[in-house]
């Protein structure tokens, strides 16, 4: 395929880091497929950007393979950014609920691994690939409360640590960026089962990042030379210095 105008998957588009990682490529330029599965969200999206919408659920074999199936079919693919994931709850390992552990380990890993598998015979063939994977600060350092979702990110990481030993030689970036703290719509919500007043509480007395600051990262790595490989990423907030120490005005 032309690595003219390159062209990505986007998963987790529908809102947040993902949807502002669609707006960034398309800004420069890339062809994006928005992968989610909030197919009125997606439609929205691809309204305001020229991006293609794909409804998809990462934690389905089959909606996986189809969107493989699509991206042969209409062109190929330079590169993946995965970033659909989330957290659930905030109990001490002592208490914690194992169903939360199980989606929090669903989401996060199984799901970018089952993208990743499908996604990288396309990648690969393209002879100048990318794979993203989102994780966040939690795939480095534990703090109280976040056992299961520190669990499900360092598990993250090891895949895409490992997968870059795994492509050596092969002309594949794999790129690991690790977020802090960022303010997007939903992700406390959804940790907190949407308690609104919980959730803003994880934001107040600091500025945290924005969805945007993340596609930046997202997008410089990958419009680097792509001799260059930006392995790990670590970006968070000024006033963050460690996942336990926060400066709150």
């Amino acid at each position: 395929m032309s690595t003219h105008r390159p062209r990505a998957v986007v998963t987790g588009a529908s809102s947040g880091i993902g949807a502002a990682t669609v707006r960034r490529l398309c800004a420069e330029g890339w062809d994006v497929v928005a992968v989610a599965r909030r197919a009125d969200r997606l439609a929205g999206l691809a309204a305001e950007t020229g991006a293609e919408p794909f409804p998809a659920d990462l934690t389905s074999a089959d909606d996986v393979a189809r969107l493989a199936e699509h991206c042969d079919a209409t062109g190929g693919l330079t590169s993946l950014v995965n970033v659909a994931g989330g957290a659930l709850g905030l109990d001490p390992v002592a208490t914690a609920d194992v169903e939360d552990w199980r989606w929090m380990y669903e989401i996060n890993v199984l799901g970018t691994l089952r993208v990743t598998q499908a996604l990288l015979p396309l990648i690969v063939a393209s002879g100048r690939g990318d794979v993203v994977v989102v994780t966040s600060t939690a795939a480095i350092g534990p703090y109280e409360g976040g056992g299961g979702y520190t669990a499900a990110k360092h598990a993250e990481r090891m895949l895409a640590t490992t997968l870059r030993l795994e492509l050596i030689g092969q002309p594949v970036r794999v790129i690991d960026v690790e977020p802090g703290a960022v303010a997007t719509q939903e992700f406390a919500l959804v940790r907190f089962g949407g308690d609104a007043e919980r959730a803003a509480k994880v934001y107040e007395g600091y500025q945290p990042l924005e969805a945007d600051d993340v596609a930046d990262v997202i997008a410089f790595a990958l419009t680097r030379p792509h001799h260059v490989n930006l392995d790990t990423i670590v970006v968070r907030p000024r006033a963050q210095v460690s996942n336990t120490q926060t400066a709150r005005g």
